[in-house]
């Protein structure tokens, strides 16, 4: 399951203009919390609110 999960992950950053290793390395820097399998329940269905989360760990 982990394997499709950054799948899913690197998909969707990939449309925001960042890869997979790029956004989780932000997300640790700016402190944000969220495993892999959350990540991917959100880029899925939601992509706005993925493209949100990118932008607000990439300033």
């Amino acid at each position: 399951m982990r394997r499709l999960w950054i799948a899913r992950i690197n998909a969707a950053a990939r449309e925001n203009g960042i890869t997979y290793g790029g956004i989780i390395h932000n997300l640790s820097e700016n402190r944000v919390y969220l495993n892999c399998k959350t990540l991917a329940q959100i880029a899925t269905p939601d992509a706005y609110c993925f493209s949100r989360i990118v932008q607000a760990v990439t300033k």
